[in-house]
C-alpha cells in the first residue's frame, strides 16, 4: 500500500487530482465512490498501477500522470507500455514512457525500415539507439552505424576549422551522448576503434556496404533527395 500511495501520500494526491471518483484509504483497502463511469475508470487506473508495482518498478507522480493519460485509450494497457524494458545499463533501464513511444519501439521490432517523425525531445533518436544496443547485445546485428547530415543552420562542413574529426564532432555529439548513456563509458572507445559502432556524417556513407548492421539516420529531414535515396 505504501508503494501505491507514495511517500507522504504524494501518489494519492496525484490520483485524486486526476480522477473524478473519490478515493478512501483505510489500512490496506481502497474504496472508490462517485459516478459509475468515474469509479470504473479509477479502478482501471489502480489495477494498472498495481501491475506496475508487481514488476518491481516504483511509482512516481510522473508515472501516475502517464497512466491517467493512457487510461483514455481503451485499447492499450498502461502497465504494458511502462514496463517494457529495452536495455539496462549501470542501474538505469530504458523503456517507453508514452503510448506513441511504445508504438515506435514496436515498429522497430516489426519492420526493416522505420521513419520516426515528431517534435524535438520526444525520444526518437534515444529510443532508436536503445534498440540498436539491444540488437547488438542479442547478437541480432554485428555492428551499429550512426549517421546524420553534417549540416546545421546552413553551414557547410568545409567552413569549420580543424581536422575531419574536429569538423564533424559537433554534428555527431548527440549520437555520442546517447551511446554513452547506454553503454559503459570504458567500452565506448573500444567499440568505436573496432568498428562495432561507427559514427560518421552521411556524406561519408556513399558507396559503403552495410550488411548485418543497425543503421540510424538522425536529423533525416536535413538530407537532400539524393542523400535519402543513397541511404535507403
Amino acid at each position: 500500500m505504501v508503494s501505491l500511495l507514495g511517500p507522504g501520500d504524494a501518489n494519492l494526491r496525484t490520483l485524486e487530482d486526476g480522477l473524478d471518483a473519490e478515493l478512501h484509504v483505510r489500512g490496506s483497502q481502497v474504496t472508490l465512490s462517485g459516478p459509475t463511469q468515474a469509479v470504473t475508470r479509477a479502478a482501471d487506473v489502480l489495477y494498472e498501477l498495481i501491475a506496475i508495482i508487481r514488476t518491481g518498478q516504483g511509482l512516481t507522480p510522473e508515472t501516475i500522470e502517464r497512466v491517467l493519460h493512457m487510461a483514455e485509450e481503451p485499447e492499450v494497457s498502461a502497465s504494458e507500455v511502462l514496463t517494457q524494458d529495452i536495455i539496462s545499463s549501470r542501474g538505469k533501464t530504458v523503456r517507453p514512457k508514452t503510448l506513441n513511444q511504445k508504438r515506435y519501439v514496436d515498429a522497430i521490432d516489426r519492420h526493416t525500415v522505420v521513419f520516426g517523425i515528431g517534435p524535438a525531445g520526444t525520444g526518437k533518436t534515444y529510443l532508436a539507439m536503445a534498440k540498436a544496443v539491444q540488437a547488438l547485445q542479442n547478437k541480432e546485428v554485428s555492428r551499429i552505424i550512426l549517421t546524420r547530415p553534417a549540416i546545421e543552420a546552413g553551414e557547410k562542413l568545409g567552413f569549420l576549422p580543424g581536422t575531419l574529426t574536429d569538423k564533424i564532432d559537433p554534428y555527431l555529439r548527440p549520437l555520442y551522448d546517447a551511446l554513452r548513456d547506454m553503454v559503459d563509458a570504458d567500452s565506448v572507445p573500444k567499440l568505436l576503434t573496432s568498428g562495432v559502432v561507427e559514427v560518421a556524417p552521411l556524406a561519408y556513407m556513399r558507396g559503403r556496404t552495410l550488411n548485418d548492421a543497425f543503421i540510424i539516420l538522425d536529423e533525416a529531414q536535413n538530407t537532400s533527395m539524393e542523400q535519402m535515396k543513397m541511404f535507403l
